[in-house]
């Protein structure tokens, strides 16, 4: 058993790995609340830590409190946390948008991509992964709040993007990720995750791509996941709640 300093800390844990250890323990107990209350088994919804602008010093932390794969928003950051944090057995998955002179950084990092949302970049992510020899998992991402500041594929665009990953056998098509308006409206965030689960049944129906594979709904983040663990959601981003409020350049 470890000691007790005189602080009150344990001599063997680093103060902030029990502090993320903590974090993350409330937020899932949380998340399997909210599965319960929907009559869904907790299991079938992951946690994904948001990770943007975190140093791995932290990250490192993170790792010892538990957590084992992180969200960032900018492919410069997943390559370079990557390289640094190569040593650790941890998955980094690319949530932002991404420009298409970008695709190498995420096609050679990346295990998973959750922001595809053209042809276009279908198609280049396509000729880099073949360039670094391996494969991805990629959601679609879908503008649902049609709101123009927000990124994603518009709904009526969706079939296209499905056609042309399904021409591309280095991606891995498995569902599809949303952001809901920023709004203190539930009905409306309601609406953007409901729209979301359509689309996903529409796809699995239409089997342009595996229907076996599209069972992902990236949908909820800190102050919303309850709403979208309720109309379905089987990934929930999550940062602040983990790590705190961060300052954004």
């Amino acid at each position: 058993m470890d000691t007790v300093n005189a602080e009150g800390e344990s001599d063997g844990e680093i103060p902030d790995v029990r502090t993320l250890s903590e974090a993350v323990a409330a937020v899932r107990a949380q998340v399997d609340a909210a599965a319960l209350a929907a009559g869904r088994d907790p299991a079938a919804v992951r946690l994904l830590p948001v990770s943007k602008t975190v140093p791995v010093d932290r990250l490192r932390h993170a790792v010892d409190a538990g957590m084992h794969e992180f969200a960032e928003n900018k492919p410069q950051e997943v390559q370079r946390k990557a390289v640094e944090m190569a040593d650790l057995p941890v998955r980094w998955i690319a949530i932002g948008h991404l420009q298409t002179n970008k695709a190498k950084l995420v096609a050679e990092h990346a295990h998973e991509f959750q922001a595809l949302d053209s042809v276009r970049l279908a198609e280049a992510l396509q000729r880099r992964l073949a360039t670094a020899d391996r494969t991805l998992d990629v959601l679609v991402q879908v503008n649902t709040s049609g709101e123009e500041a927000k990124t994603g594929a518009d709904p009526q665009d969706v079939p296209a993007i499905l056609a042309a990953a399904a021409g591309c056998d280095r991606l891995r098509v498995r569902g599809f990720m949303t952001v809901a308006t920023n709004t203190g409206e539930e009905q409306e965030v309601r609406r953007c995750f409901a729209q979301l689960r359509a689309i996903l049944q529409t796809a699995r129906e239409d089997a342009v791509v595996d229907p076996e594979l599209l069972t992902e709904l990236s949908m909820g983040m800190s102050g919303d996941f309850r709403t979208a663990i309720e109309e379905g959601a089987t990934c929930v981003r999550v940062g602040t709640a983990i790590f705190g409020a961060r300052d954004y350049p």
